[in-house]
C-alpha cells in the first residue's frame, strides 16, 4: 500500500530524496541537541552517588557502547531508506499494524515534552518567584511551549538552527561547571569517594541504557536526512559522546554540590545566569526533537501533514505539562520499556525483508503479526522481568517472538506497491 502524498517538506509520507540530505556536522549537532537531556544529568548524579570512580567510568562506557550500537543500527536503516520511524513501521508492522508503534511513540514523546516544559518552569519559579501563584508558573510553561512548538514547526531546519546555538552553549557551560567542581572538590577521586557504593555495575549499565534507549528508537526520523556515509558515525558519536557528557556533567558536578538538577548545580556555584541559559537550551533542544517525533507519529495515525500535527502536539504538551510532570512520569517509564522492542524489530525486519524497504516495497499485509507479537512480548518482559537489564531483556524477548511468528506465519507477498 502506498503512503498518502502531501506537500510536506519534512517527508512525513515519503522517503527523503538524495538532494535533501545533509552533511556530517549538521546531523551531528541535531543529534547532540537531542541527547543533551536534563534527565541524563539526573542519571549521572545517581550513578555518582552509588559507584566509585572506576565503576562510574565502566558503566558509562559499556552502556554508551550498547546505546551507540542500537541507535547506530537504526540510523543506518533510516539513512539507507530515507524513511522515518513511522514509515519503517509501515514495512515492519504493516500499514494498520504501524498504528501501534506510532501511538506508542507519539504518546511517549509528547508526554516527555510536557514533562520537559514543567522541568523548566518549576526550578525557575522555585528560585526566583517562590511566592508567586499559578499564573507565573503557567506563564513560563506557555513561553517555553510556544518557543519549542514554533521551532519544531519549521522542521529539521528549525531543529538545526536551535542546535547550532544550544549545543555549544551547553557544552561550554557544562564543562566549566564540571571543571570547577573537580578543582574545588580536590579531584575526581575525592569527589567520588563520597559515594555510598550501593549500586551494582549491572544496574548502573541498565540505567545508562535506559536513560535514552526510548528516545533513541526515533533515530531514523533525523538520520534519514543524513548522507549514508555519515549516518552511522554521526549517530554513534552523538549518542555515545552526548550521553557521556551529560552523565559527567551531572555525575561530577552533582556529586560535588549535592544537587541533581543542572540548574541547581550551577546555581549552587553562583552561576545563576548560566544556569538559566543551560536549563532553557537543554529543555529546548531535547523537546524540539521529541515534539518532532510525536508529530510524525500523529501524522501516521491521522494521515494529516506534519506541520498541523506539530501545533496539535505542542498544544497538548503545553496544556497538560504540569499534570504530566506530577502524575505521568510512572506511566512514561512503563511506555519507555515498550519502545526498545520496536527498534529491535525494525532492525531484524529490515535485514530479513529488505525488499519491503525498497521505493516500491510494501509490508505484504495490513498487519504483520510477528512484529505485533514481538512488541507485546518484549514490552511485557521489559515491565515485569526485574533481573538483568530491562531494555536488553525486552529487545531479546521481542526478537525471539518476532522471529518465531515471522517464520511460522510468512507474509503472502513481500514486494510490489499493492500488497494486501
Amino acid at each position: 500500500m502506498s503512503e498518502p502524498q502531501h506537500n510536506d517538506t519534512d517527508y512525513a509520507f515519503s522517503a527523503v530524496p538524495a538532494s535533501e540530505r545533509k552533511g556530517f556536522w549538521s546531523m551531528l549537532l541535531i543529534l547532540l541537541g537531542f541527547t543533551f537531556f536534563s534527565a541524563s544529568m539526573w542519571t549521572g548524579a545517581e550513578l555518582a552517588a552509588g559507584l566509585n570512580l572506576n565503576g562510574f567510568l565502566l558503566a558509562v562506557a559499556i552502556g554508551g557502547a550498547i546505546l551507540g550500537a542500537y541507535t547506530g543500527a537504526l540510523g543506518y536503516i533510516g539513512a539507507k531508506t530515507g524513511l522515518n520511524f513511522d514509515l519503517l513501521c509501515h514495512r515492519a508492522f504493516g500499514p494498520k499494524g504501524s498504528y501501534l508503534p506510532s501511538a506508542m511513540i507519539s504518546l511517549t514523546q509528547i508526554g516527555w515534552t510536557g514533562v520537559g516544559f514543567a522541568m523548566f518552569a518549576y526550578p525557575i519559579q522555585q528560585k526566583f518567584l517562590p511566592g508567586a501563584g499559578p499564573a507565573a508558573l503557567w506563564g513560563m510553561v506557555i513561553a517555553i511551549g510556544v518557543a519549542t512548538t514554533l521551532s519544531t514547526y519549521y522542521g529539521v531546519k528549525g531543529l538545526e538552527i536551535v542546535s547550532w546555538i544550544s549545543v555549544p552553549l551547553i557544552t561550554v557551560l557544562g564543562c566549566y561547571a564540571m571543571g570547577k567542581s573537580i578543582i574545588d572538590g580536590g579531584g575526581m577521586q575525592a569527589i567520588f569517594s563520597k559515594s555510598a557504593g550501593n549500586l551494582s555495575l549491572l544496574a548502573a549499565v541498565g540505567m545508562v541504557i535506559g536513560s535514552f534507549v526510548s528516545g533513541g528508537t526515533a533515530t531514523p526520523n533525523f538520520v534519514r536526512f543524513a548522507r549514508p556515509n555519515a549516518a552511522i558515525w554521526t549517530t554513534v558519536i552523538a549518542f555515545f559522546l552526548g550521553n557521556t557528557l551529560m552523565f559527567f556533567f551531572g555525575g561530577v558536578a552533582g556529586a560535588f554540590t549535592g544537587e541533581k538538577d543542572i540548574f541547581f548545580v550551577m546555581a549552587a556555584m553562583g552561576l545563576m545566569i548560566p544556569a538559566i541559559l543551560v536549563l532553557g537550551a537543554n529543555i529546548w533542544t531535547t523537546n524540539d526533537v521529541a515534539l518532532y517525533t510525536g508529530s510524525l507519529g500523529l501524522s501516521n495515525l491521522t494521515k494529516a501533514p506534519k506541520r498541523p500535527m506539530v501545533l496539535v502536539a505542542g498544544a497538548l504538551a503545553t496544556v497538560f505539562a504540569l499534570w504530566l510532570y506530577n502524575h505521568f512520569c510512572d506511566w512514561l517509564t512503563i511506555l519507555n520499556a515498550t519502545l526498545p522492542p520496536v527498534g529491535a524489530i525494525l532492525v531484524l525486519d529490515y535485514f530479513r525483508h529488505k525488499d519491503r524497504y525498497a521505493a516500491d516495497g510494501s509490508a505484504g499485509r495490513q498487519v504483520n503479526w510477528g512484529s505485533v507479537v514481538g512488541v507485546i512480548g518484549g514490552a511485557t518482559a521489559g515491565n515485569l522481568v526485574h533481573w538483568g537489564i530491562p531494555a536488553i531483556t525486552a529487545m531479546g524477548i521481542a526478537a525471539v517472538c518476532y522471529l518465531v511468528t515471522d517464520i511460522l506465519v510468512p507474509a503472502r507477498t513481500s514486494c510490489g506497491s499493492s500488497g494486501k
